[in-house]
């Protein structure tokens, strides 16, 4: 990358800055989970290559301005690590998940205190450019932590039922985009709740929404009629065939 961006270099390496960069590193991490998902080894291989390029990519940029290097990165999460599992390297003891988040949290907002950043609140530290879905898990998991929460699933489902209400009882469009925003909300802790990460269940089912709409497409080409000649009723009969398989 260096070299790349040395003079006589790569003339699109060396003209870009950290904001033009900044979409393929979203770019790349999505086919990363894509290459999980389908776990297509092989391909996630070169994806996680392409992933850590976009580190290198930033790090060199840096380098260049005098900022830092791509070893002064690997120094500071190798310390990072180190600090944030005092179980594993230190003397505590954390026997659940939980408890690990938990500590980490603790340790992360001593570190802010120790550097004398302005206080943040506790859901300041997550980032609001993340995919909304993300970001509703990251702040309510947060939340939560801190005794913010239903105490049991039976209590998230009596939740999302009242927000089923509101949302049938709104009128105006701002009402139902809020309503409907508490319900995903909702079912965001629901999947906390079940311990299932909801970003990576709705990745799935739109993977199956994808295969068993490629069988209804195959259907009304093979029965020889337009879509706009197709029943829906065909159609169904066409997505349960799917469901079969």
């Amino acid at each position: 990358m260096a070299r790349l961006r040395a003079p006589g270099g790569c003339p699109w390496d060396r003209e870009q800055t950290f904001d033009s960069i900044k979409p393929y590193l979203l770019q790349e991490s999505y086919e990363v989970m894509d290459a999980i998902d389908r776990r297509d080894w092989p391909e996630l291989t070169g994806e996680l290559g392409d992933l850590m390029l976009q580190a290198v990519f930033f790090s060199q940029m840096a380098a260049e301005e005098g900022h830092f290097t791509v070893e002064d990165a690997l120094r500071s999460i190798n310390e990072k690590l180190i600090r944030r599992h005092p179980h594993v390297f230190g003397e505590e003891n954390a026997a659940t998940a939980g408890e690990v988040l938990k500590r980490w949290d603790e340790i992360k907002a001593a570190e802010k205190k120790d550097k004398k950043k302005k206080p943040e609140g506790l859901l300041d530290a997550v980032p609001r450019a993340l995919p909304a879905l993300v970001e509703a898990e990251q702040i309510s998991t947060r939340a939560a932590n801190k005794g913010f929460d239903w105490r049991n699933v039976d209590k998230v489902l009596a939740k999302l039922d009242e927000e089923r209400a509101e949302l049938a009882a709104a009128g105006t469009q701002a009402e139902l985009e809020g309503e409907l925003g508490d319900m995903l909300f909702t079912l965001v802790n629901l999947a906390r709740f079940l311990k299932v990460d909801p970003e990576q269940a709705l990745r799935r089912t739109n993977a199956k929404f994808r295969a068993r709409f490629a069988h209804v497409e195959q259907g009304v080409e093979a029965s020889g009629k337009s879509w706009k000649e197709t029943k829906i009723e065909e159609m169904e009969e066409f997505w349960q065939a799917a469901k079969k398989k």
